[in-house]
């Protein structure tokens, strides 16, 4: 039985949030109207997983986050809105060391209960088996306050297919955004190979994702919004509730965002990315990087990379927030390498270096 605290100062959603939880298997829950009375039951029910809404009277879901993170570490899962400062105060909590977010249903929230149900239950059971202290300890390897350099962004490059350098594919999920601080930020601004990200997470989030990265990297960090020419220097970011894949146009590669693939669970798939990839560089031109993240997309492509002769990278269980992506890729023997968060870019550029 897993033992669910539900923070929110809404009457509604908190109804909402239980219902979907006392509908499923396996869900003891108690609430909380406010973030006081949030770190007071956090002591009398003692959860296992808390679901943390961000606007609160007396005490914000930033600070009791803060407090509980320091006082009693436990898996919180937050509840934001789908808005510009939604996504910022998400970020800025999963910085923080929360584990994951759900996005308050816009309207009327009882209209949404069908769509929102199967991911509130999936995150939450996931949050359950997440390491806190992990995701806490993120914090340590973030690149926040480092100088940005811009002079070799002038020597630039386009792609070629033919004479051009490789490409750099990573996925994440649960626990994603600090690691890809983590692997992103550890990049040199000279990297000679283009990065394209897949971060499962909403379209409102994936922009200010990538504005974040943006100020925290040497590379360059864009959000995909229409077909984009690949270039040295520059990391791309897949843009939310959506796939994103690599596609030829003339001598270039060039990211095109696409809808959805109805057939895949998880968006933007980091499967189809690998694949699309894969389908148009040779293998050796490849390497692609498996972060935190529950379920296993991800893991089957990059199998297939390595085994097709590219290289990878399974984020290390001891490092990771939810070890299943990676957890599935170390299994499926498709990882030449399992290693921490801060041990990925200096392989990545070992890797190009030889190449």
């Amino acid at each position: 039985m897993i033992k669910v605290l539900i923070v929110d100062d809404s009457p509604l959603m908190r109804r909402v949030l239980g219902e979907i939880l006392s509908e499923a298997e396996g869900f003891e829950l108690a609430f909380a109207r406010d973030g006081i009375e949030a770190l007071q039951m956090a002591d009398a029910f003692s959860p296992d997983v808390i679901t943390l809404d961000v606007q609160m009277p007396r005490l914000d879901g930033l600070q009791v986050l803060e407090r509980l993170m320091v006082e009693r570490p436990r898996p919180v899962v937050m509840v934001s809105s789908l808005t510009q400062q939604g996504a910022e105060t998400t970020l800025n909590a999963l910085e923080r060391g929360a584990i994951d977010f759900v996005p308050k249903p816009g309207g009327p929230a009882s209209l949404h209960i069908d769509e929102l149900a199967p991911l509130v239950v999936d995150k939450v059971r996931a949050a359950a088996a997440a390491q806190p202290k992990r995701a806490r300890a993120l914090q340590s390897t973030s690149v926040r306050g480092r100088p940005r350099k811009t002079a070799s962004l002038a020597r630039r490059r386009t792609f070629s297919l033919d004479t051009g350098p490789g490409l750099i594919i990573v996925g994440a999920s649960t626990g994603g955004p600090p690691a890809l601080e983590a692997v992103l930020g550890g990049l040199p601004e000279d990297l000679p190979w283009p990065v394209v990200v897949a971060q499962h997470m909403p379209a409102a989030f994936t922009g200010s994702l990538a504005r974040r990265l943006d100020g925290l990297c040497e590379l360059q960090v864009l959000e995909v919004i229409a077909p984009t020419v690949l270039e040295t220097g520059r990391v791309y970011i897949a843009r939310g509730d959506a796939d994103m894949i690599v596609s030829r146009r003339g001598e270039s590669l060039v990211a095109l965002p696409a809808p959805s693939d109805r057939a895949l669970r998880w968006h933007p798939s980091v499967d189809r990315l690998a694949a699309s990839a894969l389908a148009n560089l040779d293998a050796s031109k490849l390497i692609g990087v498996l972060l935190t993240g529950m379920g296993d997309d991800g893991a089957a492509s990059l199998a297939a990379i390595r085994q097709a002769g590219g290289r990878t990278i399974a984020q290390s269980q001891e490092s990771a927030v939810v070890w299943g992506m990676p957890g599935v890729l170390a299994r499926l023997g498709g990882a030449d390498e399992i290693l921490d968060l801060e041990k990925m870019a200096d392989q990545i550029v070992d890797w190009i270096s030889a190449s």
